[in-house]
This record gives structure tokens, C-alpha cells and sequence, in this order.
């Protein structure tokens, strides 16, 4: 039997212990969207490392303009707001460094040990746990904020028929129970941490070693979705640029980039 696991902007507060990733929470029991209200945030001056949380939304966004199923009290939909200087040709990287802080959050927290499934998804036991949503607004080349959304499945024991046989939640998997609020302040002191590397260089450099080992494809047959037509070929990793090398079959390695892009396991989802 689930118990009651409730969130709280209070009980947000006293579980984050970070130096600025969630020191400034705004909570929402229903919203339509974090990334949405992130943004209303965002353009009204809110401070970097400020997180956006909702109980439950009824307009939550995946990629490419699909909708994310939000129920309330059965996952962390969150939003943080980011104002990094950088070049903003590099921000889409900062999909990647969520996704590892999300991995190691939850690995630390619930002791769940998630895989990568590149760009943007996490994945237990080969269905998805977790989605990222990263957005930006830039003035003349200089990035005004970027807003990275995540959503987390965690106690859900069903889910809709579209959904239902490639998703998955943390309880489900494992039969415990952890606080949302525990696994979300150990998200955000692993962004802190990963974060500060990546701005060293703006890039994966520092964070490779870490990703790949963490990457649910690296050696594995992909099929690689893009609208120009989809190819095969064997994940080798990332690479510095956050770009997905694929081998084909003829022995030459491509860069893929994401985007419009998806990339599936040839038998499944994985």
C-alpha cells in the first residue's frame, strides 16, 4: 500500500541543501506547466537556480509539442530556471548534464540505478522513468535564461494505454517509497556539481566519461528516427559536443545531433 507522500515549497526548502540550485522554490499543487510558469519567472527577473515544482499539471510538455502525463502525487514536476554566461550554441548540453544529475540524484536517494537513453530520457529496467524538456530565450547571441523541465515517475502503478509499455516508476520497480522531496534536493546538489564542470569548458569534456558509462545504448544497434530518414548503426557514445557517434555499417562514424531526432533500440525502446 502507497503512503501519502506530500510536497511541499516548506518541506522542498528543508530537504535542499545546495549553494544556489533550489534556494528559491516556488510550488504550485495544480499548474498547467513549470516550464511555463519558469518562464513568467524568468522574464520578472527570478534569480538563477530558481526551481519551479508542481504536485500535478494539467499542460505538462515533452518534446516536439507532446503532452507529459503529470498526475498529482505520483511523480516530481519541476522546472529550474538557469541564467549561465555562455554561448548559447552550447546550452542545448545542459539536457545532458540534467540527465546525469537526475541519474545520480535518484541512484542516491532511492538506491534506483537508472541509465541514460541519450538525449533527454532515463530509463530503469528498459522503460522510461524520466523525461527532460530544456528551452531557452536569448537577446542578440546572449542567453537571457535557459529553463531545463523534468519529470519523474515515481510512485505510479499504472499508466495510460499510449504509454503503458514503455514507461515505468521508481515504486513500480522497486516496491519502496522515497520522499519527492528528498529525491529532488539530491538532483539539485548533483546539478550543482556537474554543472560547475561543464561551465569550465562549455562543454561534455569533463562529464564524458561519467555520461558514457551511464549511456543505457553505448554498443548497442540503434535506429536513428530523423525526418531526412532513418539509418542504423552502433552507438559509440558522446562526444565533447554532446552530439551521439553512431558507427555504420561500413566502418565510418556520424555525429548525431538532437533535436528532431530520436533514437530507439532496434527491438524496443531501448
Amino acid at each position: 500500500m502507497k503512503s501519502s507522500d506530500m510536497l511541499s515549497r516548506e518541506g522542498i526548502l528543508n530537504a535542499v541543501n545546495t549553494t544556489w540550485a533550489g534556494r528559491e522554490v516556488t510550488y504550485f499543487d495544480l499548474t498547467d506547466s513549470t516550464n511555463t510558469q519558469a518562464r513568467i519567472l524568468a522574464e520578472q527577473g527570478a534569480p538563477h537556480g530558481t526551481l519551479v515544482v508542481a504536485d500535478q499539471q494539467d499542460g505538462g510538455k515533452g518534446r516536439r509539442g507532446r503532452s507529459w502525463v503529470s498526475p498529482a502525487g505520483e511523480g516530481i514536476w519541476m522546472t529550474i530556471l538557469l541564467r549561465p554566461e555562455m554561448n548559447p550554441i552550447n546550452a542545448s548540453m545542459l539536457t545532458l548534464v540534467m540527465a546525469l544529475a537526475a541519474e545520480k540524484g535518484i541512484r542516491e536517494t532511492t538506491g534506483q540505478k537508472s541509465l541514460i537513453k541519450w538525449p533527454n530520457d532515463l530509463v530503469l529496467n528498459k522503460k522510461k522513468i524520466c523525461g527532460i524538456l530544456t528551452e531557452m530565450s536569448t537577446d542578440q547571441m546572449e542567453i537571457k535564461y535557459v529553463l531545463i523541465g523534468i519529470g519523474i515517475n515515481v510512485s505510479q502503478t499504472e499508466f495510460p494505454d499510449e504509454i503503458k509499455e514503455t514507461a515505468t516508476s521508481l515504486y513500480k520497480e522497486s516496491g519502496e517509497l522515497i520522499p519527492r522531496s528528498k529525491i529532488i534536493a539530491g538532483i539539485m546538489a548533483a546539478l550543482e556539481e556537474y554543472y560547475e564542470i561543464f561551465m569550465k569548458t562549455e562543454d561534455m569534456s569533463g562529464l564524458i566519461e561519467v555520461y558514457n558509462e551511464r549511456l543505457v545504448n553505448l554498443g548497442n544497434e540503434v535506429c536513428i528516427l530523423d525526418p531526412k530518414g532513418e539509418f542504423r548503426g552502433i552507438s559509440t557514445g558522446i562526444n565533447e559536443a554532446g552530439g551521439l557517434m553512431v558507427r555504420l555499417e561500413d566502418g565510418s562514424e556520424t555525429e548525431v545531433i538532437s533535436g528532431e531526432v530520436s533514437v530507439r533500440g532496434v527491438y524496443g525502446y531501448v
